[in-house]
């Protein structure tokens, strides 16, 4: 049998069984099976491992069934297929606007005292025009295209919110 730790991980954030449905997308009453111990599909396990910040694997405290743990190797498998082409994707745009600007920088110097304002101008408005667009334009395809991979931000955000969470167990447990 199939044991989930569900209902620990929730409660470790502080969360209601309703908080949870809300932050997973998913029903509460999906949650209410989940944490009963009910079989669910991989992505709605993976909908609520997001929401939790944990892999899919870590749902669970004993994995019995063989196809089940089979069937999760492969989604994280596919997950970090899916990261890393986020991730080229990412950095291609990244690298696209180091490299305009490498050669609008050097270009820079041959237009005289305009010059420093065409050089400041793109670093400076050009950095917040790549942050607009990877916002409105890249973010939204790439979770289009990539479902099971996340941004930066949230892979940065993830161990920052386990260890407020540990924190604030360890000072409950007091």
């Amino acid at each position: 049998m199939n044991v989930t730790r569900i209902v620990e991980l929730r409660q470790h954030h502080g969360w209601t069984q309703e908080r949870l449905a809300a932050e997973s997308g998913v029903g509460l009453r999906t949650i209410q099976r989940l944490e009963a111990g009910q079989d669910a599909s991989l992505e709605t396990l993976s909908l609520v491992a997001g929401a939790l910040r944990v892999e899919v694997r870590d749902l669970f405290a004993v994995i019995d069934d063989p196809q089940l743990s089979s069937r999760m190797e492969s989604l994280e498998a596919r997950a970090d297929e899916q990261q890393a082409g986020r991730d080229r994707i990412t950095a291609a745009w990244t690298w696209l606007y180091v490299g305009m600007g490498i050669v609008l920088s050097l270009l820079s110097f041959t237009l005289g005292p305009y010059g420093l304002v065409v050089f400041l101008a793109y670093w400076s408005g050009g950095y917040l025009i790549l942050h607009a667009l990877r916002r409105i334009y890249l973010e939204p395809r790439l979770e289009a295209r990539f479902p099971l991979s996340r941004t930066k931000q949230q892979r940065r955000a993830q161990p920052a919110r386990q260890r407020a969470s540990d924190v604030q167990a360890t000072e409950e447990a007091r």
